[in-house]
């Protein structure tokens, strides 16, 4: 695998989606990587073609595991208290399967860093470089204090704040409309009673 530094928002979102798939995140849901096909099932939401992955391999119990392991390495670099410890957390990722930077041109002929992965690495491995390579282009381009957690009351989800104005407040669109209709139904009630 090939993954191009300066396109950190695939990774970025990777890094949100996986760490909000824990149970710990999806308290009445449960956990969402409950057999190999569900991971196998995330990779291809996430449209990522992992070298692991070639010749129609689908992921093995092993490979659920380790990817699940890296999901709590994830979440305690998104939960970080300085810049400085995200930075080294997200280095360790990069380097479970990450060679040194390469300089190439990219489809359009124009030059491009990428980070490539070691021959062989495994699923979870390769998934760790994407990530760290994402988070490290996140702090760099955006700043640690993106990284942040959900504002809803009853979740423990962490995120990745790639949007432009920097004002995301929900892990998913799920939380943010839970608590709009909350709100709505508040106000009706409020409404109702005033008359």
């Amino acid at each position: 695998m090939k993954i191009p530094v300066s396109e950190y928002t695939v990774g970025a979102v990777v890094a949100t989606d996986l760490v909000n798939t824990s149970p710990t995140v999806r308290a009445t849901a449960g956990e969402a990587l409950t057999d190999p096909g569900a991971l196998a099932g995330f990779l291809a939401e996430h449209g990522l073609r992992l070298d692991a992955m070639t010749d129609e391999r689908s992921p093995t119990s092993d490979d659920l595991h380790q990817v699940c392991l890296l999901r709590r390495e994830v979440r305690v670099i998104l939960e970080t208290a300085t810049e400085d410890h995200a930075v080294a957390g997200a280095i360790v990722l990069v380097r479970r399967a990450g060679l040194g930077p390469v300089l190439q041109r990219d489809a359009d002929g124009r030059w491009q860093w990428y980070v490539p992965t070691a021959p062989g690495a495994p699923l979870a491995d390769e998934l760790a470089t994407l990530v760290g390579t994402a988070l490290l282009g996140v702090v760099r381009a955006l700043g640690h204090e993106r990284f942040r957690p959900c504002a809803a009351l009853d979740c423990r989800g962490v995120f990745v704040d790639i949007s432009r104005p920097g004002r995301r407040r929900y892990c998913s669109d799920l939380c943010g409309n839970r608590l709009n209709v909350a709100n709505h139904r508040a106000r009706l009630r409020v409404g109702s009673v005033a008359r």
